[in-house]
């Protein structure tokens, strides 16, 4: 049975917002893009250079999640591109939501840093991608996908495993 809802997570500088935004356009569904949910503060804090605290990602989480429910409530598909780096986040991501699918973009810490020092348009820096490795739980129920390939390859596999 295809998911109604697709995750797409890893550490800033994988490719979630890429991968994220082909995918939805080959299924033909909405995309969004978590990093549109961060309060005002937290996109100061992380233009400063400063990593989030649990705290501060609680608001935010929590609106990811009713997001994901409103769409599982009117049975509406959607492709969300967020972090959710840690086991407990998912769990509030998730918590109530049948039907979704977690794609864990996994690439090494090198391939990443060298994909965010090239961009300048991100508030997120390329020296806190340290911090998001330290943080990072990898999921054992996701579909794991190397980001080094082509975005295309990449979605050709998560197209497969759906």
């Amino acid at each position: 049975m295809k998911p109604k809802f697709i995750l797409v997570m890893g550490v800033s500088g994988c490719g979630k917002t890429t991968v994220g935004k082909a995918l939805a356009a080959q299924l033909g569904w909405p995309f969004y893009d978590a990093d549109e949910y961060h309060t005002p503060e937290n996109v100061e804090k992380m233009r400063k250079g400063i990593p989030l605290s649990d705290d501060d990602r609680t608001p935010w989480l929590e609106a990811l999640h009713n997001l994901i429910m409103r769409h599982l409530e009117v049975n509406k598909p959607g492709v969300l591109a967020c972090s959710a780096l840690k086991e407990n986040y998912r769990r509030t991501l998730l918590q109530g939501c049948k039907d979704v699918f977690i794609v864990y973009l996994k690439g090494s810490y090198e391939l990443i840093w060298s994909r965010m020092a090239d961009r300048s348009d991100h508030y997120m820096k390329p020296n806190m991608l340290k911090s998001q490795f330290e943080a990072l739980e990898v999921p054992v129920d996701a579909l794991t996908i190397d980001v080094s390939p082509p975005v295309s390859e990449i979605t050709a596999q998560i197209m497969g495993c759906l």
